[in-house]
């Protein structure tokens, strides 16, 4: 097919080298608050695994061609596309509704939009409305690609969620998407607007998961019991599972956290309170400081003048970005107190720097974890990358002038680390 795929997203990359890689001659054309000069040389792009070098295997080949210039009149396909894919950011429906525009103006022949973006709930109705032409249909595809992995969910997905109320469109899609529907049937078509909100269902209910074992290891602190004892057990029982039931120091990340925000919008905008969602939204905010109360709590509110190092920044292992990152509500907290912070993280220093700026109190260690150590009073583990699973806790106990350690997201055994001669403290677990 014809494709032509509009966005600057992870979504808009990773459908055109996956589309190209299977046949499919596809024009993306990026949008232009990040060209592909610019978007190339993105960390959040070189640390996402396999996709680079499957567009650059892709560009080399005559199925795929990038374009920073403006999609307009002029540079749309004169031939006209089979499929256009827009993978937009939720600021960029303008940008939406001038390419629909150019659509409208160039091309008679029949053509199914994918609104492959994260728009409000009824705006797959409202471009179909845009284009006004017989034959020209717009059916919804949220994104579900998930940061660190987004190739793989493309190209290996476990569904797709398809709203389409014409067969035709849906018929095209699943052409479109053939070559990655081989293994079962991933499809599940609804209507555009029952599609949209699901998008927005699915990641409210594992936040919501999140915050109540949140709110269960505060608990369970409470009672002196380790949480972890009522994960396994909850998690033990069929109707709950184990995905999503790990307390920790808050989640983030830009489709996570927006689509929470984006459910509570829509549900204010119906005339519904939700009294629900806005309390998860608190306790996911609560949490983010988790680290500090445990640090004010040791040393009894005298913070001025501690080191404190950190592990991790980005919002969750395997990606650069720092969106919604609990790492950021936690320095602001540590810097009022005049702390100093020694940070280490693999990917999401540079994001980290353009965010914060020069800060007197901090200090990046790029090179290696245990250099963040060194003076330091305590460590807080806010991102639980691979590498910082397993330390050497003897040159740990060496190095961390009060033994502390402050472990976000409960990847250490309590008993373990005491037993190293080290004080632990988790969300709801400590030695005992």
């Amino acid at each position: 097919m014809r494709v032509v795929v509009y966005g600057s997203e992870l979504a808009s990359a990773t459908a055109a080298a996956a589309l190209a890689s299977v046949g499919h001659q596809v024009r993306w054309f990026t949008h232009p608050d990040y060209p592909w000069s610019a978007l190339k040389e993105a960390d959040w792009l070189q640390r996402e695994p396999e996709l680079l070098g499957q567009l650059e295997a892709t560009l080399t080949g005559s199925a795929l061609a990038v374009s920073d210039c403006p999609l307009d009149e002029q540079a749309f396909p004169v031939n006209g596309v089979d499929v256009l894919w827009l993978a937009l950011a939720p600021d960029q429906r303008d940008a939406a509704q001038k390419v629909l525009a150019v659509v409208k103006s160039v091309q008679t022949a029949p053509v199914v939009v994918i609104n492959n973006s994260t728009f409000p709930i009824g705006e797959t109705e409202r471009m179909e409305d845009a284009l006004g032409q017989p034959g020209q249909v717009a059916v919804s595809l949220p994104d579900m690609l998930e940061e660190g992995r987004a190739w793989q969910g493309f190209t290996r997905p476990g569904r797709w969620l398809l709203g389409s109320e014409n067969d035709q469109a849906t018929a095209q899609v699943r052409e479109l998407l053939r070559a990655y529907n081989r293994r079962s049937e991933i499809f599940q078509r609804m209507p555009r607007r029952a599609a949209e909100l699901t998008k927005l269902a699915i990641n409210g209910m594992l936040a919501t998961r999140i915050s109540y074992m949140n709110e269960l290891a505060g608990l369970a602190s409470s009672l002196g019991v380790d949480v972890e004892y009522v994960r396994q057990g909850m998690g033990a029982d069929s109707r709950i599972g184990y995905e999503y039931l790990y307390p920790g120091c808050g989640f983030g990340g830009p489709n996570f956290s927006r689509d929470l925000m984006r459910l509570a919008d829509v549900q204010s905008a119906s005339g519904r309170q939700s009294p629900l969602l806005n309390q998860v939204l608190d306790i996911n905010e609560h949490k983010k400081e988790t680290l500090f109360r445990k640090l004010w709590g040791h040393f009894h509110g005298r913070l001025e003048g501690l080191t404190v190092a950190i592990w991790g920044a980005a919002f969750k292992p395997g990606t650069a970005r720092i969106d919604h990152a609990p790492v950021l509500p936690l320095l602001y907290a540590l810097w009022a107190q005049g702390v100093k912070v020694r940070l280490h993280d693999p990917a999401a220093l540079p994001a980290l720097a353009q965010e914060v700026g020069r800060q007197p109190l901090l200090t990046f260690c790029q090179d290696d974890p245990y250099q963040a150590c060194e003076g330091a009073d305590a460590l807080m583990l806010v991102t639980e990358w691979r590498c910082y699973w397993n330390p050497d806790w003897k040159r740990l106990k060496a190095l961390l002038n009060a033994d502390l350690i402050l472990d976000g997201r409960n990847i250490y055994d309590p008993n373990y680390v005491a037993s190293r001669g080290l004080i632990y403290r988790g969300i709801g677990r400590r030695a005992g």
